[in-house]
């Protein structure tokens, strides 16, 4: 009904309240082309394909995830055992010979950096011999999420500046 039509009809005094609550009733509900009248939403079709869209989303991009984050802490390992490499090298220039462990060389736990602790434990030993060599070695910690990496493992740098990994992927030092 349109205010025109209202017009030309003689509806009387509660004429007026009869087109307001047409309207109204025509915005709740729409009407299909044969006249039926349904109201809008979603149907249960759609909700399943939404959902299986995110689901097929989710398979892809959390695995991507979980590499990348095993990746970057990998990196941040290798990071911290060049430096650990770098005070070796000033151990021996100011001592003659290489630090026996981390502390000996200002280095406790409680000073690594916090994604190197929280995934690594990381050790330096003197080698045995005539040139004095050094090794450092950073594990994974059990129930890290390093634990999980299998590409690479255990790392070790030697003071010849070999970079090894424990499963022999030459793809691990960048």
């Amino acid at each position: 009904m349109t205010l025109q039509h209202f017009r030309d009809q003689s509806y009387g005094p509660g004429g007026l309240c009869m087109l307001i609550s047409s309207r109204r009733s025509e915005m709740r509900s729409k009407t299909g082309p044969v006249g039926i009248e349904f109201t809008s939403g979603f149907t249960l079709v759609e909700l399943v394909i939404v959902v299986l869209i995110v689901a097929i989303l989710a398979a892809i991009a959390i695995p991507s995830y979980r590499k990348y984050m095993i990746r970057s802490h990998r990196s941040a390992a290798e990071s911290f055992m060049m430096e650990v490499a770098n005070a070796q090298e000033r151990f021996m220039v100011d001592n003659r010979s290489y630090a026996a462990d981390m502390s000996t060389l200002g280095y406790p736990a409680n000073v690594w950096p916090s994604d190197v602790s929280a995934n690594y434990t990381v050790a330096t030993a003197p080698g045995t011999g005539t040139p004095p060599t050094f090794t450092v070695t950073a594990t994974p910690l059990s129930g890290s999420s390093q634990a999980g990496d299998t590409e690479c493992g255990t790392l070790t740098l030697t003071s010849g500046g070999n970079k090894q990994a424990s499963t022999g992927s030459t793809a691990c030092w960048k």
